[in-house]
């Protein structure tokens, strides 16, 4: 029996976000494979994470900057672990090597963190992104993550396009993992259009692309509200902060609903999804959901981005708050497009997101990287050299020895 350490960024919550869902897929997975898996995460427990033990999955607190980890991952010795994220990596990676060397490294991306705060940052300088924003120093960190790594995965096939072509990363140290989608769990049959009504956005408050969102559909709102004054927008979602639940405004149907406590049945109430991102990374969790309740969306290309490739939206992907609106109006009120674009969103499903394809693949994978785990090491150098001077071990001694001298 294999065992798997999942050092955590924070404590899965599946119900408040979907890199909470993600995590937990992933977990499952493992435990699928009769592995013991373990949980560890420093942050603090919070009221909305799943009980791991009902996942028949061991959890444990661990302490950042600290040498009580050395002796507990030696203990536990894992043949795995996976970090959530760069910034676990950064912080644990070495002391995996040095207490476990012969475990399996995975980072688990999420999403390219570089990508997003690149992206971000050019949105608030009011500015299109450009490849050159990438080279910060966000990007070197996650990139010298990736590189120390055995196996990264990554969630977008955008993202992997990305490491090859901007930042030549092996391809491979990456494996494509995109959400795990059971199909066999998937419902036939949901609200028919007649029987649904109002548009609807749902994530997580705390996300900046999220709450960016939400500023935005106050601008395409009223164009909505203009063609259709019955109709509602209802947002959903975790930690809502005051300057969110200030903007519900039920006059205007404006409707800030907060915490959800079935995703899927709110998805499933709506007529059409709105998700205008106008900067982020990944691919999104609400509109997977779209697609598995059948709820026709309309989104911006980078809230599409890395989930359909070259297949048709289920729904629209419109560049302006005009085009959105229009588009949000039309397939409103058009019954034929929105039963087209139910269809569109199943087949996506089938494609691209079959859990039992995608965890098929994702184990043959760590079979593959295990069993010639020494040569794939070697065959990366710069991630052994990126190890050697994980600590700049130069200029701290050089920094060190000036200290003492004087």
């Amino acid at each position: 029996m294999k065992k798997v350490l999942v050092i955590g960024y924070v404590w899965p919550e599946p119900n408040s976000s979907a890199a909470g869902t993600h995590m937990m897929s992933l977990l499952r997975a493992f435990r699928a494979q009769n592995w013991q898996v373990e949980f560890a995460s420093p942050a603090q427990k919070t009221e909305h994470m799943i009980d791991l033990a009902n996942e028949g999955i061991t959890s444990q607190v661990i302490a950042l900057n600290c040498a009580s980890f050395d002796q507990y991952v030696q203990a536990y010795n894992p043949d795995i672990v996976m970090f959530d994220r760069f910034m676990m990596e950064e912080q644990f990676g070495w002391r995996v090597d040095k207490y476990c060397p012969n475990a399996l490294k995975i980072l688990d991306t999420e999403d390219l963190q570089c990508l997003r705060n690149a992206r971000h940052e050019a949105h608030k300088a009011g500015r299109a992104f450009s490849f050159a924003d990438l080279h910060s120093d966000i990007a070197k960190r996650e990139i010298a993550a990736i590189l120390r790594s055995d196996i990264s995965l990554i969630i977008s096939h955008y993202e992997m396009q990305l490491l090859n072509d901007v930042f030549n990363v092996d391809s491979a140290l990456l494996h494509h993992l995109p959400f795990l989608v059971d199909l066999k769990a998937l419902p036939t049959n949901t609200k028919p259009f007649n029987e649904r009504q109002h548009f609807m956005t749902i994530g997580n408050f705390r996300h900046a692309p999220n709450w960016d969102a939400v500023l935005y559909l106050q601008q395409i709102w009223p164009l909505i509200r203009k063609q259709l004054p019955d109709a509602e927008l209802h947002i959903y979602g975790s930690y809502p902060p005051p300057k969110a639940t200030a903007l519900n405004n039920p006059k205007t149907g404006f409707l800030i609903k907060g915490w959800a406590d079935d995703a899927y049945k709110v998805m499933e109430d709506a007529r059409v999804c709105l998700s205008p991102l106008r900067f982020g990374a990944g691919i999104k969790g609400k509109l997977l959901e779209a697609m598995i309740m059948q709820t026709p969306s309309v989104t911006t290309p980078i809230g599409s981005e890395g989930m359909h490739l070259n297949e048709p939206w289920p729904g629209t992907v419109c560049e302006n708050a005009e085009q959105f609106a229009d588009a949000a109006v039309a397939l409103y009120k058009d019954e034929s497009a929105f039963i087209q674009a139910q269809q569109y969103g199943k087949q996506l499903l089938q494609k691209y997101y079959d859990k039992s394809k995608l965890e098929a693949q994702l184990m043959a994978k760590i079979e593959h990287v295990s069993e010639s785990l020494i040569s794939h090491r070697h065959n990366n150098f710069t991630g052994q050299m990126l190890k050697h001077h994980t600590m700049r071990s130069t200029q701290y001694m050089a920094q060190w020895i000036e200290a003492k001298n004087k």
